[in-house]
C-alpha cells in the first residue's frame, strides 16, 4: 500500500492555506488520502503550518475526536455504533459478528490490512439500529451471513454485493444528515462538535 508522499500531502493542504477554520476538513482529507486511515505526524505538523493553527491545537483535535487516528489502521474502518439506540438493539452482537467475520477483536486490524474494527458513536441512523459505518455509508448487519457478505464485498471490490445491507433510514439527529458524517468520542452531533466544516459542492440533502 503506497504511503502518502510529501508532494501529495502538500497539494491537499494547499487548498486550506491560511484557513484555520477548515483544519478538521484538512486533516480528514489527509487521513483519507493516507490509505491507512490515519494522520502521520509529519502531515499533522504541515497542516498546522499551512492553515495557521498551532501544532498543539492540531494534536488536541487528533486525540479528542474519535474519527481520527495518529497510528496506521486498515484501509477501511468499520465503526460499530455503540450509542444508546444501537446498543439496546444489538450493537454488541453486531460487533461480535464483524469480529468473527474479520477474525479480529475491537481495535485490531485484519491480517490483510483492509479493515480495522472499532466501536463508535452515533451516526444518525437510529431508525436502522444497530448499524456499522464504513466510509460515508452505514450498514445493517442482521446475521453472521450478512457480516460475511459485507466483508467479502469490500475485499472483492463489489459495491453491489453490499447494496442490500446499506442503511438508508435516518434517525432523529438532523445535524447528522450530511454526506460527511463524522462523530466524536463524546457522541456529539458533527456540526455541534466540530464547528464550521467544508460542505462538498455536490451536497444535497437525502430525500
Amino acid at each position: 500500500m503506497t504511503e502518502l508522499d510529501e508532494k501529495a500531502a502538500l497539494s491537499i493542504l494547499e487548498g486550506y492555506r491560511n484557513d484555520p477554520q477548515q483544519i478538521i476538513s484538512a486533516l480528514l482529507d489527509i487521513q483519507e488520502a493516507s490509505g491507512r486511515s490515519y494522520v502521520d505526524r509529519r502531515w499533522a505538523l504541515a497542516a498546522a503550518r499551512v492553515t495557521g493553527v498551532p501544532a498543539a491545537r492540531v494534536h488536541e483535535i487528533l486525540t479528542f475526536y474519535s474519527m481520527f487516528s495518529e497510528t496506521p489502521r486498515g484501509r477501511h474502518v468499520a465503526e460499530v455504533c455503540l450509542s444508546g439506540p444501537c446498543l439496546v438493539n444489538g450493537g454488541e452482537e453486531l460487533l461480535r459478528r464483524l469480529s468473527a467475520a474479520l477474525d479480529v477483536s475491537e481495535g485490531e486490524t485484519s491480517a490483510d490490512g483492509l479493515f480495522t474494527l472499532e466501536g463508535g458513536g452515533c451516526c444518525g441512523r437510529c431508525a436502522g439500529a444497530p448499524v456499522v459505518r464504513i466510509g460515508d455509508e452505514a450498514y445493517t448487519v442482521a446475521s453472521d451471513a450478512d457480516a460475511a457478505a459485507l466483508v467479502l464485498s469490500f475485499r472483492d471490490g463489489d459495491p453491489a454485493g453490499r447494496e442490500a445491507l446499506r442503511c438508508v433510514r435516518w434517525g432523529s439527529c438532523p445535524k447528522a444528515r450530511t454526506r460527511r458524517i463524522r462523530w466524536t468520542s463524546r457522541g456529539m452531533c458533527p456540526e455541534e462538535a466540530i464547528g464550521p466544516w467544508k460542505r462538498p459542492s455536490t451536497w444535497t440533502p437525502p430525500g
